[in-house]
């Protein structure tokens, strides 16, 4: 199935957006695939993907793990590492480096907890859902296995068939294989949890 750009995306470009865009063109490009073999991959189409690239369409979450998966990285690998010098041997990342991606649309934020580049095989993220923040009604699947502890507010996740209601303190796992979605249930406070995402050996050894 080809998913084409959805109504009303492309109204930005918004500088979120735009850095997005230009990290997934790197890192297509990089590994030598044209948009063709892109969106032959993921079945996303190519004039999505290039409004995608050009910071034109905000991509979700579904969408990022499609190209994540395409580009044989976690979704880790599509945070761009600091201006700084990059260090020789990332283990730590202060608070005030800490890489972000804006889902801006859906009401989500990520915060790469680990440092960014090198194999990604596991990536540790903070992320907040805004009051009523969601991933959409359409479940997704990517590669490797996730897991996570929530911190603060309410989680609906939903695994396959399965709906369930975590609280403060709860936390979960499963294969990142089963389709799965998730959100805020409240409208009106944030959602906090620490997510974990790792790439199964397979994944990870083509990084």
């Amino acid at each position: 199935m080809t998913v084409s750009i959805p109504q009303g995306a492309a109204t930005g470009p918004e500088p979120v957006d735009r850095a997005v865009g230009q990290r997934l063109r790197s890192l297509r490009r990089a590994r030598g695939l044209s948009l063709e073999a892109v969106a032959s991959s993921t079945g996303l189409s190519i004039g999505f993907i290039s409004q995608v690239e050009r910071g034109l369409s905000s991509p979700s979450l579904r969408v990022l793990a499609l190209l994540a998966d395409t580009l044989q990285i976690g979704i880790g690998g599509l945070f761009e590492p600091g201006p700084d010098a990059p260090d020789p041997d990332p283990i730590v990342v202060f608070r005030k480096d800490r890489p972000e991606l804006q889902l801006w649309r859906a009401g989500i934020t990520k915060q790469l907890l680990t440092p960014p580049g090198g194999a990604q095989g596991m990536s540790l993220f903070h992320m907040v859902l805004k009051a009523g923040a969601s991933t959409g009604d359409e479940l997704f699947s990517h590669d490797g296995e996730e897991a996570g502890l929530v911190l603060e507010g309410r989680l609906t996740l939903v695994v396959e068939a399965r709906t369930l209601q975590l609280a403060e303190g709860d936390s979960f796992r499963f294969e990142s294989r089963r389709p799965h979605r998730f959100s805020n249930p409240d409208q009106r406070g944030r959602t906090v949890v620490l997510w974990v995402n790792v790439l199964g050996p397979a994944s990870s050894a083509q990084n």
